[in-house]
């Protein structure tokens, strides 16, 4: 069992979450769920499954579905859809060699403490011929979002947030090689992000913050995010990248 303190917070957003950010990653699931060969009777592992998303677009492809995540809150919200959601995290999953014909990781990878580790432990889960599907933000300079994360750094007076490896060109690809995989697909996904107004906007981008955040924040948001104005709210155009591996 992981202690939910060490899940990030992610408890305390879930019912956020599923509400203003799960329809942005749908194009990546769409994507490695085609490129991994998801379908009928394929048994499939969604590691940090968040609620469930992933899973119930695989599930209606007629897979076998299975998800992990080590907040409490992300695995009740998944179960109250139907789905059969353990209590572990990337590192430690509780399954037996060789359970599952595919492994996924949506936006997942990077909180790993060791993630060549991780992808080690998704392998020794996989049946032989099976695959690793991984996906995640591509860096900084593809998403708008970013664009006002860093006005709310800059307004905060702290450092925007790095990349980190797995974002740019070529980072998913160099850790599947580390972790002894060979990557067979690869590629990039639009993903765009949508506010229908100002509140739903500064909600999305300061996740879980309380309601004074949310105000001292809301006039810098709504500035960065003139740009993406449109006729209907807020247009952020965002992208994934994602790989496909082999052992």
């Amino acid at each position: 069992m992981v202690d939910d303190a060490d899940a990030g917070g992610w408890s305390d957003v879930a019912a956020g979450w599923s509400e203003l950010w799960a329809d942005a990653a749908r194009p990546a699931h769409a994507a490695i769920i085609a490129a991994a060969g998801i379908g009928p009777g394929a048994r499939v592992l969604d590691v940090g499954c968040g609620g469930g998303e992933l899973l119930l677009t695989a599930r209606d492809a007629g897979a076998q579905v299975t998800g992990v995540d080590p907040a409490r809150g992300m695995r009740e919200l998944a179960r109250s859809r139907g789905l059969d959601v353990r209590d572990a995290d990337a590192a430690h999953l509780p399954f037996a060699d060789g359970t599952f014909d595919v492994v996924t990781a949506v936006n997942a990878l990077h909180f790993a403490d060791d993630t060549t580790a991780a992808l080690r432990e998704f392998a020794r889960v996989l049946a032989p011929g099976g695959r690793i599907a991984v996906a995640n933000w591509a860096e900084g300079a593809r998403n708008d979002v970013d664009v006002i994360e860093r006005a709310v750094a800059e307004a905060d007076e702290s450092d925007p947030l790095p990349d980190g490896p797995l974002r740019p060109a070529g980072g998913l690809a160099a850790a599947f090689t580390e972790a002894g995989l060979r990557v067979v697909s690869s590629g990039v996904v639009e993903a765009p992000w949508t506010a229908r107004d100002d509140e739903t906007l500064v909600r999305g981008i300061l996740l879980g913050e309380d309601a004074a955040t949310l105000d001292f924040f809301r006039a810098t948001i709504v500035e960065a995010a003139g740009p993406f104005r449109t006729a209907d709210g807020y247009l952020l155009r965002n992208a994934f990248r994602w790989a496909v591996g082999k052992v």
